[in-house]
């Protein structure tokens, strides 16, 4: 298991990186293709769990709303189109189902909208390219030291009933590593952050994260599954690698857009 996701890192990371750095069409390109897989992923395994969805149409309107996000379309527009499209499409079924219609608003909105704001961060002027990277690495930075703390010194369950080996001290360990990632990053990178938006941003990004994580585990949890695919050999599928900006991409936009 640890060959394959050692290859797969290796590949993908570069990759991201210059995507990141080139940015423009061809970063937003990248986020619609994340986005339209993980909600691929996301109706397989609603089928696994015997849970209704609208597999297609939310895959379409999933990558249509990210798509939105990434290139700055009105996005009350789209969100509104979306909407009279699940609606139109469950009145024209046979058998109507408002269960159907959430499970697919969900996927939609958690995997197709809320980490297209990725794109976002990115095109923000002059400091785009550094705050997106940021927030990647500072991610991955928190995954590994929560997995570390938690396996070493893991003791009191953080959600046992989402996420059973996800602990208080992983947490508090992936917490502390996000928030010394975004400090580095200021240090590196003078006048990007001020002090004060550098701790909110790595507070949003310790809690975010690690919120997102959960919010995939209670998805997972509910149909009984424990990667979302196996696309990604050794790291599971794609909606497992980027569920953690499900709400820390969002939350670091508008963090600073509004402050």
């Amino acid at each position: 298991m640890l060959l394959p996701r050692i290859l797969t890192a290796i590949i993908g990371i570069p990759l991201l990186l210059f995507l990141i750095h080139w940015g423009g069409y061809s970063f937003a390109a990248f986020i619609v293709a994340i986005a339209a897989l993980s909600l691929y992923e996301y109706g397989t395994i609603l089928a696994i769990g015997g849970k209704p969805s609208q597999r297609v149409l939310a895959v379409v309107a999933g990558a249509a709303l990210a798509a939105a996000q990434a290139l700055k379309f009105p996005i009350g527009a789209a969100v509104a189109a979306v909407l009279a499209a699940v609606l139109l499409r469950e009145m024209f079924s046979r058998q109507h189902s408002l269960e159907r219609i959430a499970y697919t608003l969900v996927g939609v909105l958690a995997l197709g909208w809320m980490p297209a704001h990725l794109a976002s961060l990115r095109d923000m002027r002059p400091w785009g390219e550094r705050l997106t990277l940021m927030l990647f690495v500072s991610i991955w930075v928190m995954d590994i030291a929560a997995y570390a703390a938690g396996r070493a010194l893991g003791r009191r369950p953080l959600a046992s009933q989402l996420s059973p080996k996800k602990t208080w001290e992983g947490a508090i360990a992936g917490f502390a590593a996000a928030s010394a990632s975004v400090f580095a990053f200021r240090a590196l990178s003078p006048g990007m952050l001020s002090l004060p938006m550098a701790a909110v941003l790595a507070a949003s990004i310790g809690v975010c994260g690690q919120l997102s994580d959960l919010a995939e585990s209670l998805i997972k949890r509910a149909v009984g599954v424990k990667d979302s695919s196996a696309m990604l050999p050794g790291h599971g599928g794609v909606m497992d690698r980027f569920d953690s900006f499900i709400l820390a991409a969002p939350i670091v936009y508008y963090c600073l857009v509004l402050l």
